[in-house]
């Protein structure tokens, strides 16, 4: 408590209450920063050095507030995309 006192800007008392009332709230948080740290490493694993971290920022945010469903596909359609357009080539 004297973390979130000491670095929240909301009243103590309004962040206790909030988990109170709503506890699973603060897991769908830690769900969706996993699942965004898998497809990340997903597409970084699949397109390689052509990995752009802005393009998946941009993947992740242009339709604003989605499930991890549906940005999962919409990540899986870029990579396929990504490799249709320049195949990866093995020295």
């Amino acid at each position: 408590m004297a973390y979130a006192r000491d670095n929240l800007g909301t009243p103590l008392q309004n962040e206790i209450d909030r988990y109170i009332v709503w506890p699973g709230q603060a897991c769908t948080y830690k769900i969706g920063e996993l699942k965004i740290l898998e497809l990340r490493e997903k597409m970084k694993q699949a397109l390689g050095e052509r990995f752009d971290i802005k393009a998946f920022h941009n993947l992740t945010l242009m339709n604003g507030g989605m499930p991890l469903a549906l940005i999962e596909q919409v990540v899986a359609r870029y990579i396929e995309e990504q490799m249709k357009a320049r195949p990866l080539t093995h020295n």
